[in-house]
């Protein structure tokens, strides 16, 4: 399955564009110059998300998590939770969500 999620060129060098998936949040981002996908829930409670920095924190509850990796950094939550991160892959310039490939 492959659902195309935007073209890289409209992802912000800082920042995140948010994208439909399936009628959930994605956060397209970039992350050392390379595009990533993030649903754009967060683990504690399922609030959403806002980038700080390097850092996606939860506007319910201020969990924080790392924009690399989504690896759990501070606030309520599992120590050892880390965000969804879809597998993705750059296919012509668009940023797409692949599975079972």
């Amino acid at each position: 399955m492959k659902v195309p999620l935007c073209r890289v060129d409209e992802i912000p060098d800082e920042g995140a564009k948010t994208v439909d998936f399936f009628g959930r949040e994605v956060l397209a981002l970039k992350v050392n110059g390379g595009p990533k996908a993030i649903m754009n829930v967060c683990m504690h409670l399922g609030g959403p998300l806002r980038q700080e920095g390097d850092t996606l924190v939860c506007a319910w509850h201020g969990a924080e998590f790392t924009r690399a990796d989504g690896r759990h950094l501070a606030g309520p939550g599992r120590p050892d939770s880390r965000l969804l991160t879809l597998p993705t892959r750059v296919e012509d310039d668009v940023l797409t969500y692949v599975y079972a490939e």
